[in-house]
C-alpha cells in the first residue's frame, strides 16, 4: 500500500472524528443544520458530507444524530419513513417542537441567539 493511500485514510478518519465530535456537542433540546455542523467541524460548504459520515459512523446509535436537520429546520429523512418518525420522536422527547416535519430553528437552533450566547444577556 502506498503512502498516499495511508494519507487519504488518515484524512478520512480525521474528518469523520471532527464531524462526530461536532454532532456529539449539540446539547439536548437544541438542533443544528448539516451546514452548521460542517462549518464547526472545519469543513464549511460540505453539508452533504455530514449525512454520509453519520450514516457510516460505527457508533451512530450513540450519537445525537436526530439533532441534525436541514438549514430550514426540516428533517432530512423522507416523511413517513421509520427514520423520520424516530427522529421526530427523539426530538420531541427532548422538548423540541416538531410540526409537519419541521423545527423552528429560531427557537431551537444551536445558534438561535448568538448575542445571548456571547454576551450572556438575561431574559
Amino acid at each position: 500500500m502506498s503512502d498516499d493511500s495511508d494519507d487519504v485514510d488518515d484524512d478520512r478518519a480525521l474528518r469523520a472524528r471532527r464531524i462526530i465530535e461536532a454532532v456529539a456537542a449539540i446539547p439536548r433540546g437544541r438542533v443544528a443544520s448539516y451546514g452548521a455542523i460542517a462549518a464547526r467541524a472545519g469543513y464549511p460548504g460540505r453539508a452533504r458530507l455530514i449525512g454520509r459520515v453519520l450514516g457510516d459512523a460505527p457508533n451512530r446509535l450513540d450519537l445525537p444524530w436526530h439533532r441534525v436537520l436541514r438549514a430550514d429546520g426540516r428533517i432530512g429523512i423522507p416523511a413517513g419513513t421509520a427514520g423520520f418518525r424516530e427522529q421526530c420522536r427523539r426530538l420531541r422527547a427532548e422538548g423540541v417542537v416538531v410540526k409537519d416535519g419541521k423545527v423552528p430553528m429560531s427557537a431551537f437552533g444551536l445558534d438561535h441567539d448568538l448575542d445571548r450566547a456571547i454576551w450572556g444577556f438575561a431574559d
